[in-house]
């Protein structure tokens, strides 16, 4: 797990940014899974700069989002599908063909996660997942408890989340309490992880997720079996790791691993 600590939001997001874009120039055809909420928001506000001023090319991406709402429409102005509308794929010449959020007006949930699992499947798995964290510690809608092995379903959401969205809704009411999500298991299948983070309020889960000990009551420590997985932090998020130095260290000396090859 590579951790890299950025002084601001703003270059979070600068960084995070230029990680995903480059994934796509070196694949074209890249499948990227995209996540919600208010932290990666500054992260595709960058792309789209990317794409406007350097012709970062979107149209050969395929795109699957983490999860969504079950009970809300597409066009619902909550909906997980409004939201990377609004915010990324009207902005960008991504092909709509391929882009895929959770349905969660459908009327059968169950049966959607499975075809949504094998959509997955069938282009070939996701190059590379962006992911959040909740303040709880999990990763989509994979709350405490959640098996590591689990793949896209419907899920009951805990107290905190349903508090952590309600900024978002009119009431506490009108807050779903279910959501279609992507597995653990889904997630880990991922060939490349970027996680980002922001705020102080995230600073004591990020510290348990990276420092702590596995355990499914903090679903983000299954990211630790990983094999590639990138952190990419802003000063307060990262304000309670215990190793900064040593991250700071690696971030910064990078370069010497191919100079030491080369001896």
């Amino acid at each position: 797990m590579e951790i890299i600590v950025t002084p601001n939001y703003e270059e979070m997001s600068k960084t995070s940014a230029k990680i995903i874009a480059n994934e796509i120039r070196r694949k074209h055809d890249l499948v990227l899974g995209l996540a919600t909420g208010d932290t990666p928001v500054g992260t595709y506000e960058e792309l789209v700069k990317i794409h406007k001023e350097e012709g970062l090319d979107f149209s050969k991406i395929s795109s699957f989002n983490l999860d969504e709402y079950v009970g809300l429409a597409p066009l619902h102005k909550n909906s997980y599908n409004y939201f990377m509308h609004d915010n990324f794929f009207k902005h960008i010449n991504i092909n709509m063909a391929n882009v895929y959020v959770p349905q969660g007006n459908t009327n059968d949930p169950e049966e959607f996660s499975r075809w949504y699992e094998l959509q997955i499947k069938r282009v070939g798995g996701i190059d590379l997942q962006i992911l959040g964290i909740g303040g709880d510690g999990h990763i989509a809608f994979n709350e405490p408890g959640s098996s590591f092995a689990s793949r896209t379903r419907v899920k009951a959401l805990y107290k905190q989340t349903i508090e952590d969205n309600s900024r978002f809704f009119s009431s506490m009411e009108e807050v779903p309490r279910f959501a279609i999500t992507m597995g653990i298991g889904t997630i880990l299948e991922a060939r490349k992880i970027l996680l980002i983070a922001n705020g102080k309020k995230k600073a004591d889960v990020v510290a348990s997720f990276i420092e702590g000990p596995v355990t499914s009551q903090i679903t983000a420590t299954a990211l630790q079996l990983h094999t590639h997985v990138t952190v990419v932090l802003d000063q307060d998020a990262a304000s309670k790791l215990t190793r900064t130095e040593y991250y700071n260290w690696v971030r910064d000396n990078k370069h010497m691993v191919h100079k030491s090859v080369g001896r």
